[in-house]
């Protein structure tokens, strides 16, 4: 079976819809592949997650993220899951503020951000 979602346009019950979606078919395995940085598109791997929760028990899957269009990267349910707390996504940065500089080369958004801020230093951002 093949799903095709988009978070943006679905209703934000998507958990439990994916979760209804296992407990009937039974799927042997769950692939996730979405748009990294898109925001609507980590719903999806939160979804997947969050059925594993809701219906107690195992689900062999994998997560992959499409990077800047070219690269098919694979992510663990523990990055999803660390992602949706951003509390801890902000002591990690502090704790390696190298990883702005790697948001830097991905993201737009965070490049405009430091340009109109007038920052070369992607750190204090």
């Amino acid at each position: 079976m093949v799903l095709l979602a988009c978070p943006e346009r679905e209703h934000s019950a998507l958990y439990g819809k994916i979760a209804s979606m296992v407990r009937s078919s039974r799927p042997r395995s769950i692939t996730v592949v979405s748009i990294d940085g898109s925001p609507h598109c980590a719903l999806l791997h939160a979804s997947v997650n969050e059925a594993e929760y809701i219906l107690n028990e195992d689900i062999p899957r994998r997560h992959y993220v499409v990077l800047d269009g070219e690269e098919l990267r694979e992510i663990s349910p523990n990055a999803v899951r660390v992602a949706r707390y951003l509390s801890i996504v902000e002591e990690l940065i502090r704790k390696s503020p190298e990883a702005l500089e790697e948001l830097a080369r991905h993201s737009l958004e965070y490049r405009s951000s430091l340009a109109r801020a007038g920052k070369g230093d992607a750190s204090r951002a």
